[in-house]
C-alpha cells in the first residue's frame, strides 16, 4: 500500500511540473486531458485577445548584471505579473526574454484588467526598489482580438505548443508603439470594439496604422487608467482636443492639426503623445 501511495505521489508532483510547461488552459482549449493525449498537428480555431508586454530598455539594464543577477530579476519581474493574468482568466503562452505572451478565451475585458493590473502592480513593485543602483521599471503593453489557431508543431522527438495568427503579430507590433508614444498600454481597434463597455476605462484614440501586408487602416488607443490621478484628469481634460488634432493631420490638414496639438500641450506639458504628433507635423511641413 505504501508504495502504492508513493507511486501515486510521484505521479502527482510529474503532472504537476508538467503543467508549468505547458498550462493546463492549453490542453483544456484542444478537449485534451493530460499531456500524454497530445499529438502533433492538434489544433483549434479560437476568437482570443492577445497581451504583449514587454520591459523598456532591458538590454541596457542586463548588461550591467551578473547571468545571475539577470535571471533573478526577470523571475522577481514574472512572478509579479503572472498571477494578474491567472486572476484574470489568461494564461501565458510563453516567456520570450524578459517578455510575456499570454493569452485570454474569454474576453477582451480580461485582457484589459490584466493589463492595468499589472501596471498598477509594477507601481507598487517600484516602490520596494528605491535604491540608487535601481532603475525605475516601466513596460509596455500592446493587445489585439482576433481570430487564432493554437496548436502543437514540431517533429518525431520534439513537439511543443504554439500560436498562428496575424493577430499575435498585431499586438506584438502595437506593444512596439509604446514606446513611440511613450505610453505603456495600447490596443487594437479589435479589442476596442469587443470591450463591453468602453466607457468604463479612460481611452483616447492615438494612431492609424496599416499592418505589413494588409490594406485596411487599424486605429490604434491608449488606455490610462493605470496613469497618475494628475495624468488621468489632464488627458480627460484634453481628450476632445486630442482627438480633434488627430483627425485633422489624418485628414492631411497638417496646420490645424499641429496649432490643436499645441493647445493640448499648452494645458498637458507632459502629453508625450501630443509632443510626438507636433514633431511630425513640423518634419512634414519641412519637406
Amino acid at each position: 500500500l505504501s508504495s502504492q501511495i508513493a507511486i501515486s505521489i510521484e505521479h502527482a508532483r510529474f503532472y504537476s511540473s508538467i503543467a508549468r510547461f505547458v498550462p493546463s488552459e492549453f490542453l483544456k482549449l484542444l478537449d485534451k486531458k493530460s499531456i500524454a493525449d497530445i499529438q502533433l498537428g492538434d489544433q483549434v480555431e479560437k476568437e482570443m485577445t492577445v497581451l504583449f508586454a514587454d520591459i523598456r530598455s532591458f538590454t541596457s539594464m542586463s548588461e550591467k548584471m551578473t547571468p545571475q543577477d539577470n535571471f533573478n530579476f526577470i523571475n522577481a519581474y514574472l512572478s509579479r505579473m503572472e498571477p494578474i493574468i491567472g486572476q484574470h482568466h489568461g494564461f501565458i503562452d510563453k516567456y520570450i526574454g524578459d517578455a510575456i505572451m499570454a493569452l485570454f478565451p474569454t474576453s477582451a475585458d480580461d485582457a484589459m484588467q490584466a493589463a492595468i493590473g499589472m501596471l498598477n502592480r509594477l507601481t507598487k513593485y517600484n516602490k520596494t526598489r528605491g535604491r540608487p543602483n535601481r532603475p525605475v521599471l516601466e513596460i509596455g503593453i500592446g493587445i489585439n482580438t482576433g481570430l487564432l489557431m493554437l496548436g502543437t508543431v514540431g517533429g518525431k522527438n520534439r513537439i511543443e505548443g504554439t500560436v498562428i495568427s496575424d493577430a499575435v503579430n498585431l499586438a506584438s507590433r502595437v506593444e512596439g508603439l509604446t514606446k513611440i508614444y511613450h505610453t505603456p498600454l495600447l490596443i487594437t481597434e479589435e479589442t476596442y470594439l469587443k470591450l463591453a463597455d468602453p466607457l468604463q476605462y479612460h481611452i483616447r484614440v492615438i494612431d492609424a496604422v496599416k499592418v505589413k501586408g494588409k490594406s485596411e487602416v487599424n486605429t490604434i488607443f491608449e488606455v490610462y487608467d493605470a496613469d497618475s490621478q494628475e495624468s488621468v484628469a489632464l488627458k480627460h481634460k484634453t481628450g476632445e482636443d486630442f482627438e480633434s488634432g488627430f483627425v485633422q493631420y489624418h485628414s492631411g490638414k497638417i496646420i490645424e492639426a499641429k496649432k490643436i496639438f499645441e493647445k493640448v500641450l499648452q494645458i498637458n506639458k507632459t502629453d508625450k503623445a501630443a509632443q510626438v504628433y507636433i514633431q511630425r507635423c513640423e518634419d512634414f511641413q519641412q519637406q
